[in-house]
């Protein structure tokens, strides 16, 4: 086995995954840290074909401002979101709605969907032309899985079949929560999520383009997420829309998995408020297991030397949450850069690794609070809570000013 030793740069990271945090977290570095080399390692060879994979993300806004900053959204796969719809399902005493607006926060949209292989294929394709630019700094190891990493006195070693010594590694690498080692906080939900394509019929006038429906159905929440005409069948607004399901159910009680596709439909449709339309085509549904699975920390220190080397885990490698608000991979972008503008900033990486680890804890904490509070919510039977969410649905709409506090954390977080 070989072994390099490192340089007389003054960083080297090693990035470990080459998904949507690990591709933003790389390209960040390269553009803000002029003098580190970056070495972006990932078991995918990179002749793989990444465009195809259809999986849906909810970006904030945010993290959208982020990607173009990077020149790496691709516009013309996403569908913005205008318009945000949250209401629950009868039966209920008080159903109270919230729509949020775009126009009305004053910005151009709240956020993006998009699939996830084309914001995959775009952030490659721009760090593989920095990697071009600058091939001895900024190194590509697609191909290359990495078997351990492992923090040391002298650095963190990074085996990917040859061994090579960083002052830091940030592990980006996350997978899906039924897949995952379990880390230090772990809670499952006892839930599945239904996930699939469906199309839509738009009630006349109703300009439907560009909303985003959360639903919170006694079973547990149902989200339409918009998404972009399809490029064999093009709709305009007033004809049949395309939209991303996500619908969370208790895996002990699930009301779909015994249905045929046209039972699903129907159900389905039942449960969506009239403002999104009739429900023309469901296509077919996924599932996968939905489970908190969270670091206490995104740091983690090894050796104790001067220059130990250290490991940070950021996105689905630091926490997998439940999608009920949309939140996950958003966390994990203002993980990323906050980790490469502490960098920048601070006189060392010790330094600078104890400034984001404090940084992000309002940010990371109340957004895994939140999103545990919702998940568990949906298991709870209380008689009267049903009237509390209408309630509270209905005088978050009637306060203006909780409502753009609420709509500035979605699309920027906890700042």
């Amino acid at each position: 086995m070989n072994r390099t030793t490192p340089t007389s740069s003054p960083l080297r990271i090693a990035v470990v995954g080459a998904g949507p945090v690990g591709l933003t977290l790389a390209l960040l570095a390269a553009r803000v840290l002029p003098a580190a080399t970056v070495s972006l390692y990932d078991a995918r060879p990179l002749e793989r074909d990444v465009c195809g994979d259809a999986r849906t993300l909810a970006l904030a806004l945010g993290s959208v401002q982020l990607l173009r900053r990077l020149h790496a959204w691709p516009a013309a796969q996403a569908e913005p979101i205008l318009q945000v719809h949250v209401s629950q399902a009868p039966p209920t005493l008080a159903a109270g709605q919230v729509q949020i607006t775009a126009a009305e926060q004053g910005v151009p949209m709240l956020g993006a969907v998009i699939p996830y292989g084309p914001l995959v294929a775009a952030l490659q394709q721009a760090w593989l032309a920095a990697a071009q630019a600058e091939p001895a700094r900024l190194l590509s190891r697609f191909g290359n899985a990495v078997a351990q990493v492992r923090a040391l006195d002298e650095g963190v070693e990074v085996d990917a079949g040859s061994v090579e010594i960083f002052e830091l590694a940030v592990l980006a690498e996350g997978g899906v929560y039924g897949e995952q080692a379990r880390k230090a906080l772990v809670r499952d939900y006892r839930q599945t999520a239904w996930v699939g394509e469906v199309e839509l019929d738009a009630p006349a006038g109703s300009g439907l383009r560009g909303v985003a429906f959360e639903r919170f159905t006694r079973q547990g929440p149902l989200a339409l997420l918009p998404l972009p005409p399809s490029p064999s069948s093009p709709s305009s607004p007033q004809g049949r829309l395309r939209a991303a399901l996500v619908w969370c159910v208790s895996a002990d009680d699930d009301p779909v998995r015994a249905l045929d596709d046209e039972q699903r439909r129907v159900l389905v449709q039942s449960l969506l408020p009239a403002e999104a339309g009739l429900l023309r085509r469901l296509g077919a549904l996924k599932s996968f297991p939905l489970g908190l699975n969270a670091e206490r920390s995104l740091v983690e220190r090894g050796g104790s030397g001067r220059g130990a080397g250290r490991i940070v885990r950021i996105g689905n490698a630091a926490q997998t949450l439940h999608p009920v608000a949309g939140q996950g991979l958003n966390l994990g972008l203002r993980d990323a850069y906050a980790l490469v503008h502490a960098l920048r900033s601070a006189p060392d990486v010790a330094t600078a690794l104890r400034r984001v680890e404090w940084a992000r804890v309002p940010d990371r904490w109340s957004t895994i609070a939140t999103t545990d509070l919702l998940a568990r919510g949906f298991t709870w039977r209380w008689p009267a809570l049903g009237l509390a969410r209408g309630t509270a649905l209905a005088a978050l709409q009637a306060v203006p000013p909780l409502k753009a506090a609420l709509a500035r954390q979605m699309m920027f977080g906890r700042r």
